[in-house]
């Protein structure tokens, strides 16, 4: 994990901050063949302000779960639009820091470059985690886009100041398309790629689906042990 900045700063310096790891980004694929896909999410928080930061990882095609980890406490950051990376950050990698299983690629449930200053909460794990991610949110921070298709697979970009900076995709037919940008280490055409490739049935991507689930505390344990110990048992026959 690398350490690009302290998580003690002020509204002004994570701005500045923003503006000088959105430079570092890197829009070039380098995601070939994944083994491992994981999901990262965060709850909200309860009525005692305690979050719960949460990344699980499948294994790749079959989408098997073969581990999940979480993280509780509460967020130092305060509630700030455009900033939430500094709010829900550390409960995430301190989640993913727990991981035994060290995944290829990462989907966020939040934006990539698809973010005011180009840095949303996918792009920043990207840098931190040093690891391709995907930003795949559920609504649209900024930027324009026309409809996409009905069908299932169809996208339109979303454009800002003339700059293609994500895409609005149907991930089932007839239903509100995702969002989709760069996170880290990819490019839109793999990001899509990769997205459509972990949909099984629902709206959303089976990594950052049950992301959610576990961070809101309704994945069962007893499901995850099961997985872990089927993976355990295929990697010695």
């Amino acid at each position: 994990m690398e350490r690009l900045h302290s998580w003690q700063v002020s509204t002004a310096k994570a701005l500045d901050i923003q503006r000088r790891l959105a430079q570092q980004v890197s829009r070039s694929s380098q995601v070939t063949n994944p083994r491992f896909i994981a999901g990262v999410d965060i709850s909200a928080g309860n009525t005692q302000g305690v979050a719960t930061g949460a990344v699980v990882v499948l294994e790749y095609p079959e989408l098997r779960l073969v581990e999940t980890q979480v993280a509780q406490g509460r967020p130092d950051f305060p509630y700030v639009p455009g900033l939430l990376s500094f709010r829900e950050s550390p409960l995430t990698l301190a989640a993913c820091e727990k991981l035994t299983v060290t995944p290829d690629l990462i989907l966020v449930d939040g934006q990539g470059i698809a973010h005011p200053r180009r840095l949303g909460l996918a792009s920043h794990l990207g840098l931190l985690l040093n690891t391709p991610t995907i930003g795949c949110a559920k609504s649209l921070l900024c930027g324009r886009h026309e409809e996409p298709g009905f069908e299932a697979g169809s996208y339109t970009e979303v454009v800002e100041g003339g700059e293609t900076i994500g895409a609005a995709l149907r991930t089932r037919p007839g239903v509100k398309p995702v969002y989709v940008s760069i996170g880290h280490k990819v490019d839109l055409q793999a990001a899509i790629h990769w997205v459509l490739e972990c949909c099984r049935g629902y709206r959303l991507p089976e990594p950052t689906r049950l992301a959610h689930l576990a961070a809101g505390g309704n994945l069962k344990p007893q499901s995850t042990v099961a997985a872990q110990a089927g993976y355990q048992e295929r990697l010695f026959e």
